[in-house]
């Protein structure tokens, strides 16, 4: 491997991934690239969505000279992996919501799946309960306001607990409940908050561990330091810059995208 390994995402959920990433490969190079003026993804239409992800991964790619694209969204990836592996010559590693650890695990046999409203709702993870899940009883909730909170969260700025009580408050509909995949690279960050509001104790799955265990698998042979830390986003703003610098990234540079794609669907942080 020449190159860095490159973690996407729509923001900076991808950093709960970064942390298995750099147990898994400790010699290993590690960018980060988010689309942060458009975050949350969940919210958008997926044929501009499909344009919009591979229009910044190709740039992003470009720009880091990576040698393996990591894509720590479940959004982007339920929606576009097959686009991206047929428009990039990288290897690309996608997130698989944790539905079928959540089943094994789970002894009650009722589990949650809490993502995105794209997420949710995408034929991708309909199929994954179908296959892996389906002697569950398995709840979809969608909970894209936590997205927002966790970027606030990692950027030191306090959340709203009652908006993360709300999204959180069709769960305990079911007393049987004992799993809840996060499907969302965004929600292991709120992890303590999660847990804080819980009624009663549920095991809390996401995929961090199962994405670095594959990139483990790709890259065979880590080149240490180039590029080491480096980041880049379509937005600059301070809260991102604050959350990319507590996991030891620097200054993120703009990232510029091909005309055409520029942001025209409302942000949560203006350009």
């Amino acid at each position: 491997m020449s190159g860095p390994v490159l973690i996407f995402d729509s923001g900076v959920g991808g950093l709960s991934v970064v942390t298995s990433l750099r147990q898994r490969l400790p010699g290993a190079a590690l960018v980060y690239a988010c689309d942060n003026a458009m975050l949350p993804y969940g919210t958008k239409s997926d044929a501009w969505l499909i344009e919009r992800i591979v229009a910044v991964c190709k740039a992003a790619v470009a720009a880091s000279q990576a040698s393996v694209l990591v894509v720590a969204c479940n959004t982007a990836s339920t929606l576009a992996l097959d686009v991206l592996r047929s428009r990039l010559t990288v290897p690309v590693i996608g997130t698989v919501p944790a539905i079928k650890p959540a089943a094994h695990l789970s002894r009650s046999g009722h589990i949650a799946l809490l993502a995105t409203s794209a997420t949710v709702n995408r034929p991708y993870t309909r199929d994954l309960i179908d296959t892996f899940a389906a002697d569950c009883r398995v709840q979809r909730i969608a909970a894209d306001s936590l997205v927002t909170q966790a970027e606030y969260y990692l950027a030191g700025q306090a959340v709203d607990m009652a908006v993360i009580a709300a999204s959180l408050a069709p769960l305990w509909r079911d007393e049987r409940l004992d799993t809840v995949v996060l499907g969302c690279t965004h929600f292991p960050l709120l992890r303590d908050v999660l847990v804080s509001l819980a009624p009663w104790p549920v095991a809390w799955i996401d995929s961090g561990d199962a994405i670095a265990r594959r990139t483990a698998q790709v890259v065979k042979s880590p080149s240490p330091g180039r590029g080491q830390g480096d980041a880049w986003v379509t937005a600059d703003t301070e809260e991102v810059t604050a959350a990319l610098s507590r996991h030891g990234f620097a200054t993120p540079i703009r990232l510029l995208i091909p005309d055409g794609m520029s942001a025209r669907l409302s942000p949560l942080y203006p350009q």
